[in-house]
Formats: structure tokens, C-alpha cells, sequence
């Protein structure tokens, strides 16, 4: 059935028809806005912003004039780029999602914002983040199905993406927060090794696990947007499919029948085509991981939130308050526990890899497709031993449940390794969307 609320928005080639100029960039942006008039207001991905049209229409002027000849234009000339609310962006507010003082946000524009707009991009504006990068959501509606949650925290962002309101989008990840949203989002959605996309300038949630993230509609795009903002970047060949590895046991064991029933079709897909799919016993441990990463989680957050919550209780949303709480329970000897299981996880994933010989593991994105209402923004549950880890991490399209709600597939590679995972993952995600 089609669906109003979604459209095609390639950024590849879109990038590329821009700087050639066989896309005219006022005219693009005028079809941008005009989208963003009708369908945001049903969606709501984008932060309001007055005179939007105006100032975008300026800052492509400028543009413009600053790269004349196609040869010259940059590898994002132009490309709107939505950026999440967690991240500072000269000329806009931050408010990261919460009723604080944006005041206490100011500062240097964030790395990742200044990388894009480097090459090339423009910022249409910022996008819905839940309060804090945490539980408490925005307004923002799945747009495959408005009654339905887009997940969280990088809502806006990944909404955005699948709407068609912009080819890329920014995010960050602390737990799930790009990969659960891009599956709910039938989108792409990439976090990469822990520490290769700067994260300055951007508020922090808990230092030692924030990952900044990537959304957009297909990994030809992912791997353009993360060459920009990966300074050691260094394309890789796909000259053979990579060994699949499937975590058997009570960490598969967490997502849904449906997702399950899911991922089954797409391994039957995979091997078809050729994959081999190893399975391995695997994190038998999650239970304790899961512990260990909330423990930190919290425990950071409230050193991030120390002063501005004394001060702001009262602004604070309920879910907020109890997990900075929480944090201020554990202990310094619980923090250093939490950091050296990071490690260790890491490098038993690494050792499995090794000894099974599998080049990427792969399981469900999330738990199922996204859950009705917009009220909770489904759980994280499939994400936390990647996210713990600090292991690359992307999340494909991988079909539909049977209403019509997207599904998602994500595949993990070794530490460091995440241009193989993108070269990989193109004809993967090709397999597993027919």
C-alpha cells in the first residue's frame, strides 16, 4: 500500500547529482521544504524553527557562491543534513531534548557538524531527541505508522530519514539509540567503532559509551557520510562474502517470535544466496553484561548531570530522575568493574570471531517491529552487548511483520573494522530487502 509518509531519498546519488549541477540545489531545496511543510506536521521530526525556508534558501545561496564549478564542490554539496538534538550547531539552540536552560548547552560547535558542513552540507534543522538521549520521548510518530513508535533516543533522526524529509541525519547511541530507531524506521542506521567519529560537542549521556550515529536510506550513503567524518577513513573491497555468525543462546533468546520468525527468513535468504551462516553459542553471559552497562550508563550520567540537576530538578521528567538516581548509588570500584568488562567482552567477541572464523556477527535489531503508541520507545535489549563492546554496528532493512511495520537485521564486525562491515553489508542489505 503506498504510503504518503514515505520517500525515496538516496544520498549517494543524490550527493552526486547535486555537485554535477544536474540537480539544480535551489530547487532541491525548495522541493525539501515544501515536504517538510506538508508532511512534518503529521510526523514531527524537525524541532519547529521559524523562517526555516528562508534561512535554508541563504545558506545555499552562500553555497553556492562559495563553489561555483562542479569540480570544486565538495562530496556533500548541499545535502541536508538533520541533526539531533544532542549536538551543537552554531546558530541553533541545544536543548537535548528537555526543558533546561539552552544556556547551558552553549559551546563549541559539535566535530561531526563541522566535518558535514566541511563538506558540503547544509543543516535544515535539528531533530526530536528523548530528554536527555534517554527514556523520555518527543512528540516524533513512526511515519510508516503513526500510531507507532519511530524508537529512541535518535526519534527525529531516524524518522526523518524514512520520511524523506532529508537523506541524512545524525544521531548518537548509547544503548540503542540508532540502531533500534532505524530498524523501527525500515532505514539504515550505522554506529561505529567506540571513539572513531568524534563526540565532542556533543551533551553526553555517558561518556564511556556514546557513540555518535548515522542514519539514511541505503549503506552507498552510510559509507559517504562516514568518509567524511572518519579521518582515517579507508574504502574496502568486497572480493568475497564474509562468514555470517549467529549468537545462539539467551541473547538471541530476547527478541520477540516475531522477530525471531524474522531473522530466520533472512539467514534462509542468506544462505541462498550463497552466505554461510555459522551458529555459535554466545553471550550466555547477557544478563550480567546488561547489569554491568546500565551501572555505567547511570552512573556517568549522573556525573554529566551533577550540577545542572541540583539546580533543575523540577525540569527534569520522571524516567530521567530515576536512573540519574540510580547513578548516584554506584560506587567508584563498581565504574572501573563496569570499563574492564567493556574490555573484556570486546575481546572474547574478538576471540569467537577468530576461532569460528566469521567475519560478522548478525541477529534482529531489535526485538520486533516498533510497538504501538508513542509513549515508550520499545526496548534495547538487542543492542547492548555491541554497544558495550564499542564494536561497529549497522542496522538493515529486512523486510516487514505482517502489519506492514518494518523489520531490521543489524551485523557487527571486529573493533576498527568498519569499512569492511560497510563494504560487506551493501549486498547483504540487498539480500535481505527482496
Amino acid at each position: 500500500m503506498n504510503n504518503p509518509l514515505i520517500a525515496p531519498a538516496p544520498l549517494a546519488s543524490t550527493a552526486a547529482m547535486l555537485r554535477s549541477g544536474e540537480l539544480d540545489l535551489l530547487d532541491y531545496i525548495e522541493q525539501l521544504c515544501d515536504r517538510l511543510h506538508a508532511i512534518d506536521v503529521q510526523v514531527q521530526a524537525f524541532l519547529p524553527e521559524a523562517n526555516r525556508r528562508a534561512r535554508l534558501r541563504h545558506d545555499a545561496e552562500t553555497l553556492m557562491q562559495r563553489y561555483p564549478t562542479p569540480a570544486s564542490r565538495p562530496p556533500l554539496y548541499g545535502i541536508p543534513i538533520g541533526v539531533k538534538d544532542m549536538f551543537r550547531v552554531n546558530g541553533f539552540p541545544t536543548r537535548a531534548g528537555s526543558q533546561l536552560p539552552a544556556e547551558l548547552f552553549e559551546g563549541t560547535e559539535a566535530a561531526a557538524v563541522h566535518w558535514h558542513k566541511n563538506a558540503g552540507a547544509l543543516v535544515p534543522g535539528k531533530t526530536v531527541t528523548t530528554e536527555f538521549a534517554y527514556f523520555e520521548p518527543g512528540p516524533t510518530r513512526n511515519p510508516h505508522n503513526l500510531q507507532h513508535t519511530p524508537g529512541g533516543s535518535s526519534s527525529g533522526s531516524a524518522a526523518a530519514v524514512a520520511a524523506g524529509l532529508t537523506p541524512l541525519t545524525l544521531g548518537t547511541q548509547t544503548i540503542a539509540s540508532t540502531i533500534r530507531p532505524a530498524a523501527f524506521c525500515g532505514i539504515v542506521g550505522f554506529k561505529p567503532s567506540y571513539g572513531r567519529i568524534d563526540i565532542g560537542g556533543v551533551i553526553p549521556l555517558a561518556p564511556s559509551l556514546d557513540h555518535v550515529g548515522i542514519f539514511t536510506q541505503d549503506v552507498e550513503g552510510t559509507a559517504l557520510a562516514a568518509s567524511v567524518l572518519i579521518p582515517d577513513w579507508q574504502p574496502a573491497q568486497s572480493e568475497r562474502l564474509p562468514v555470517l555468525g549467529v549468537p545462539e543462546g539467551g541473547y538471541l533468546q530476547q527478541a520477540s517470535p516475531e522477530g525471531l520468525q524474522g531473522f530466520e527468513q533472512q539467514i534462509s535468504r542468506l544462505t541462498h544466496a550463497g552466505y554461510t551462516v555459522k551458529r555459535i553459542a554466545a553471550l550466555g553471559n547477557i544478563a550480567a553484561l546488561i547489569q554491568q552497562h546500565l551501572a555505567l550508563m547511570s552512573a556517568e550520567m549522573a556525573h554529566v548531570h551533577q550540577d545542572w540537576f541540583a539546580q533543575y530538578e523540577a525540569l527534569y521528567r520522571p524516567r530521567t530522575i530515576e536512573m540519574i538516581r540510580k547513578g548516584q548509588a554506584v560506587d567508584a570500584p563498581a565504574m572501573q568493574a563496569a570499563r574492564a568488562m567493556q574490555l573484556q567482552l570486546r575481546a572474547e567477541l574478538e576471540t569467537q570471531m577468530r576461532e569460528s572464523q566469521i567475519d560478522l556477527w548478525i541477529s534482529p535489531s531489535a526485538k520486533g517491529a516498533a510497538p504501538q503508541g508513542i509513549t515508550c520507545t520499545g526496548d534495547p535489549a538487542m543492542s547492548f552487548p555491541w554497544t558495550f563492546a564499542g564494536l561497529p554496528t549497522i542496522s538493515l532493512p529486512a523486510g516487514y511483520n505482517a502489519e506492514g511495520l518494518p523489520l531490521g537485521m543489524q551485523a557487527v564486525a571486529a573493533f576498527g573494522q568498519d569499512e569492511h562491515l560497510l563494504a560487506w553489508t551493501q549486498a547483504i542489505a540487498e539480500v535481505i530487502s527482496s
